[in-house]
Parts: structure tokens; C-alpha cells; sequence
């Protein structure tokens, strides 16, 4: 089977709303939630979320900022297996107003009332270093 670009996997990973984002603790667990990418996923790979600056997730990432991602596709063709992604990435923290504006969508004002003048919120940017998936029989793995 041919493999996936970076493009045509990033199209597919952009039509998944929610994924699961994991970090590991300061206790040295893996902890994972799930989050939204809005539908945005960048051809280099970048995914942007949104949370709290009290959340747990931030602290998280504060003090290692290696996380993983993990998406799931809705059912492929004639009922076989969806689409499974795992990222590898590094994530930032960005507390810019500008830049939340950028990537900010009315779906988030579900969640933060004030849009992006909600008080302690925060940019998650995730930056893929690896990107492994599996869609049906066919795998593949591509490294940024």
C-alpha cells in the first residue's frame, strides 16, 4: 500500500474533533484527557487546544513538555476499522491574546464564555515529531 503524506494525514486528522491528550505527572504517571482540535490541524503537523491555566494539564506540561495524542477515526469504508493516529509532539504554552485569536472558533465559547478574554486561559501547541497511523491494512509512520 502507498503510504500517507503528511498532507493527506492531516486532512483526515482535521475532520476528527476530539482526540486524547496524554502527560506525564509530576509523579511520573501518564494522564490523559480529552481535547478538541476544532478541526485544525496544520500540514507541518501543529495542533492547537485550549484549557485552563489551573488545569493539571498545564502544570504538566510546564514541567515536561513531551506529550502524545491520539485520534480516532469514525468507521471506515464498509464497516472496517477507522483510522487510529498517535502523535509524538512537544508542546508550548501560549498565553498571547493575538495569537489565540488565530485559532480560536465559536465552538470554544461553549467552554471559555468570554472568548478569548476568558480569564486564565491558555494556548496548548503541540508540535508532532512523529506521527504514527493505521487505516485499515495499511500503516505507516512519518517523522518530522
Amino acid at each position: 500500500m502507498a503510504e500517507m503524506t503528511l498532507e493527506s494525514l492531516a486532512k483526515k486528522m482535521g475532520k476528527i474533533d476530539f482526540g486524547m491528550l496524554s502527560t506525564r505527572t509530576d509523579g511520573g504517571a501518564i494522564a490523559s484527557r480529552p481535547m478538541s482540535n476544532n478541526g485544525e490541524v496544520e500540514y507541518r503537523g501543529d495542533s492547537y487546544f485550549f484549557s485552563y491555566d489551573s488545569a493539571r494539564t498545564i502544570a504538566d506540561i510546564e514541567a515536561e513538555p513531551k506529550v502524545g495524542l491520539t485520534f480516532t477515526g469514525a468507521t471506515g469504508l464498509l464497516g472496517g476499522p477507522p483510522l487510529f493516529i498517535a502523535v509524538e509532539g512537544d508542546a508550548d504554552l501560549v498565553r498571547d491574546k493575538a495569537q489565540f485569536a488565530e485559532h480560536w472558533t465559536k465552538d470554544l465559547d461553549r467552554w471559555f464564555e468570554q472568548g478569548i478574554d476568558t480569564p486564565g486561559v491558555v494556548m496548548i501547541h503541540v508540535r508532532a515529531r512523529r506521527l504514527h497511523y493505521w487505516n485499515g491494512s495499511d500503516e505507516g509512520e512519518i517523522a518530522l
